[in-house]
């Protein structure tokens, strides 16, 4: 069986330690390669539909509001299954507290029995903030391991952490 590592992610204006600055690679999508060059595991990069704006705190208003409507937005594209992966890892950064409602609409679609979901978020100070639970509660039937959480602000320098995880 193969593993797969599924993340969502976001570029452009982010915040690192009480400063803006714009990046190409979101945190959360420099940690899932580490990842896959790990454990060989395939990449999907969950994707909204309509993607939150570029600079940061539209996008964090843009996110609030979802989180408290429990929206699930729409995705770009989606897996058709995930059949032939016995082991996910799950990557997303820690908006509000939670995971973004694009991760739940991914993980609503599909059935998670007998599968294994090692979570991972990039964050500011928030740590994984209870997402192991949420993602045991949402994911029935899978096995959720001890997450990894790593400060966006560091994720250049966390290969060792991550390996070590891993």
């Amino acid at each position: 069986m193969a593993k797969l590592v599924v993340f969502y992610s976001r570029a452009d204006e982010n915040y690192f330690g009480g400063a803006y600055r714009y990046i190409e690679v979101g945190n959360t999508e420099k940690a899932a390669n580490m990842i896959a060059a790990a454990t060989g595991a395939e990449l999907f990069k969950i994707e909204q539909a309509e993607p939150y704006a570029a600079d940061y705190d539209t996008c964090i208003e843009q996110a609030k509001k979802d989180l408290q409507a429990k929206a699930r937005p729409e995705l770009a594209r989606t897996l058709g299954s995930l059949d032939g992966y016995d082991e996910i890892y799950l990557g997303y950064p820690n908006y509000w507290g939670d995971m973004p409602m694009a991760v739940y609409t991914f993980l609503e679609a599909f059935d998670w029995t007998g599968k294994t979901i090692h979570p991972f978020c990039t964050h500011e100070g928030s740590g994984l903030a209870g997402t192991e639970r949420k993602i045991q509660q949402t994911c029935k039937g899978a096995k959720v391991e001890k997450g990894l959480a790593i400060h966006g602000s560091s994720v250049d320098g966390a290969k060792a952490a991550v390996e070590k995880w891993v």
